[in-house]
């Protein structure tokens, strides 16, 4: 069983999610995690996936408030042990339903290519045309809250 829980930035939690986004979104793309903009992530919120047997944290996220009626969700990394199961929809349902319960009216993502099916399926649109940023390509995904 697993459970979805807010992260503290700067935290213990906050540091295993920092390593997990590192190991599954940038190590396969052989890119650094660039420890200057850490620092701007003190603003955002941060959630986690935890395994409630080991206490393992299996996924995660980051929500950045871009105004008062929109939020982009951002970095979604799930554990390559653990894809599949589940784990990204709970993560980002429980990120849609945060943001609602905060009064932001949309939710938008740059999800690269490989998972715009995975963003669809959860109600995402494509918006726009394909573009490149630091070196990955993405589309810009939106859904109305």
């Amino acid at each position: 069983m697993r459970k979805i829980i807010d992260i503290d930035f700067g935290s213990a939690r906050y540091d295993e999610l920092v390593e997990l986004r590192y190991k599954v979104l940038l190590e396969p793309l052989g890119l650094k995690f660039l420890d200057k903009y850490r620092d701007k992530e003190i603003a955002y919120l941060h959630i986690g996936c935890v395994d409630s047997l080991d206490d393992k944290l299996v996924g995660g996220l980051m929500m950045i408030p871009l105004n008062d009626e929109e939020i982009r969700i951002m970095q979604v990394a799930v554990d390559a042990k653990c894809q599949r199961e589940g784990v990204g929809h709970q993560l980002v349902k429980y990120a849609e339903d945060k943001a609602k319960n905060a009064g932001y009216s949309r939710l938008i993502m740059h999800a690269m290519l490989s998972v715009v099916s995975f963003y669809e399926k959860l109600g995402f649109k494509a918006e726009g045309e394909v573009f490149e940023e630091g070196g990955i390509t993405f589309v810009k995904m939106v859904k109305d809250i």
